[in-house]
Formats: C-alpha cells, structure tokens, sequence
C-alpha cells in the first residue's frame, strides 16, 4: 500500500509518526494547502492521511487508486463524503484523543478571563507592585466561578467533560443542543434565547454544519449578558469574527476567549486581530487539541485506523 500523508507536520515534529511505517510505504509531506499540490501528491496514493487538505472531486479526480482517506482529527469538513462514498473510498477519523486538553483549554481561557490574568501579571512585572506601598492589588473586579450560570453548545464528549469540571468549580450547568437531538439528560436542555439571557460563560463544542455556521452572531451576542464571557474551542466560522469584535467594541459582553477563526491563520483583515486588550480577549493559534499526549494518541489513531482496514475491518468510519 503507498500512503501519502499530506500534512505530516499537523501531528508536531516532536511526535513519532514512524508507526505508520508498518503499514506500507510511507511519504510524507510537512505541509500540502493548495488543490495543485495534494492532486499532485496522491496521484499514485492507495491510502491518503489528510487534515486540512480538501479532499474532494477536483483533487481525487486524478488518483484512481485512493481506497481510505485518514483524517489525522476528529472534524472531516475539508471532505466531500458523497463523492467519496460514490467512488467507493472510505473516510476515517479519530474521536475522543483530544477531549481532556480541550477541556483544560476551555477552563485556561474561561479563569484567565475571568481572573483578569494579564492585567496582574503585567502589573507585577511592569514594577507597579514592587512600588506600592500594601501587600495587595485588586484594582480589576474579578469573580468566582462559584454560582454561575455554564452554558454548552454541543454536549458530546467534551461538552460533557467540560461540564463535569464546570460543576466542580460550583457552576449551574445548562446546555443547547443545534440540532435538537441531544439524548443527554444529566443537565438541564434549554432553548437558544434562554442559553443566550442566562449563560455567565458560555462554550462550544460543536462540529461545524449548516445549522451551526454563524450561530453566534450580532443578534446572539445582543442577548448575552454584558458580565458574559464566550469561549470558542469549536470551529471559527461558529462565532461570526466581525460581530464578535463589534460586540467587545460596544461592551455588549464581557470577554472572549477563541482558539479557532473563521479563516486559519488569522487575517489582517480580521477585526479581531486589531483587540489589543488581553483582559477582555484572548486568542490562541487553534492548540486547544495539542498536547503531547493527544497528539500522540491523534497518530495511534490513523494507525489503527489503517490496520482495520487492512484487515477487511470498518473502524471510525464516517462514511459508511
């Protein structure tokens, strides 16, 4: 079997990928984003490994031998599933590696926030601490999580990781469910306006669908609370940039904490790049899934994957 992985560098070059190796003949490329470069790349591919390259009629037209498309991630949006079902190919991916580190990350952003972090530690640093003549400052209102409202978009697995350690922490947990399919009863299932009006937090953890594309947008963020904070760990396009960026310009709420955007890397021309104020906005270059460890897992899952296959077995297909 030839298998072509197309963005070996998404696993981190400090992460072994030599497990795949035993599964067949292996080129890797660090990197592949254009339709020219991945149509170039898999022509003679049996098994194709992808995350962000688009797997779709225009770049698979030209590799007849393709049988299995890895995705090295959880999300499959970069795939065209009919068409890769009418050609007969399989499309895999990888669940559950990531769930503990987005949840860390969830609550990284929310008590960083929360806590007005970058204020403090830059007042200790800047030299006004070692200035002031008392052994305390608390110049920015900051709160307990204690007693808050923690409203969820998406309660798969790590929205309900994420609502476990929300109720640690003594928060009321209330939850929204896009497609209105949620079977999860362990807390309470509300409607959107009420997740708006009641969350004090407010997270994603929803694939990106028609249905979710823009659900946080001017009219959404005109019914949060101004004490709010929202937290992106989803996909970009689920919080509409511009809106969002309006929103903390006018004090319609609190604080923002995103590890994804609407396009990836940021842009110049995305507003949110110009929020200079750490207190109110935090943005991290999409690593909430990265740890070392799930990365690490993110690798043994594509192998699996690819050994089930070989084996005449279906495993993570998404697909079927």
């Amino acid at each position: 079997m030839n298998i072509v992985a197309l963005e070996r560098n998404s696993a981190g070059a400090d992460v072994s990928v030599d497990c795949w190796n035993e599964l067949g003949n292996v080129t890797c490329y660090r990197n592949t984003v254009t339709e020219e470069e991945v149509r170039e790349r898999i022509q003679n591919a049996d098994i194709i490994i992808a995350n962000k390259s688009p797997m779709n009629e225009r770049t698979l037209k030209c590799a007849p031998n393709v049988k299995l498309i890895c995705e090295l991630a959880t999300g499959f949006d970069n795939c065209d599933l009919e068409y890769c079902k009418a050609r007969g190919i399989k499309v895999t991916n990888v669940v559950d590696y990531s769930t503990a580190m987005v949840a860390q990350h969830t609550f990284t952003l929310a008590l960083a926030l929360s806590q007005k972090l970058a204020h403090y530690d830059n007042y200790v640093k800047s030299g006004a601490y070692a200035a002031q003549d008392r052994f305390s400052n608390f110049d920015i209102p900051f709160f307990e999580l204690d007693g808050k409202t923690w409203g969820i978009v998406g309660m798969g697995n790590i929205g309900r990781r994420v609502a476990k350690i929300a109720t640690a922490f003594g928060c009321k947990v209330i939850f929204h469910s896009i497609t209105g399919k949620s079977a999860c009863t362990d807390y309470p299932q509300v409607d959107k306006d009420t997740l708006l009006a009641e969350s004090d937090i407010l997270s994603l953890h929803c694939p990106l669908s028609d249905l979710s594309r823009g659900f946080i947008d001017r009219e959404a963020l005109q019914k949060m609370k101004k004490t709010a904070i929202l937290i992106n760990v989803a996909r970009g396009p689920v919080v509409n940039n511009r809106d969002l960026y309006d929103a903390l310009m006018a004090g319609e709420i609190e604080a923002a904490g995103l590890d994804v955007l609407e396009k990836e890397p940021i842009t110049a021309d995305n507003p949110l790049s110009k929020f200079q104020d750490s207190n109110r906005l935090i943005i991290t270059p999409h690593l909430a899934w990265a740890s070392v460890e799930a990365r690490t897992r993110c690798v043994e899952g594509v192998y699996l994957n690819i050994q089930a296959f070989l084996r005449g077995e279906d495993r993570n297909v998404v697909n079927p």
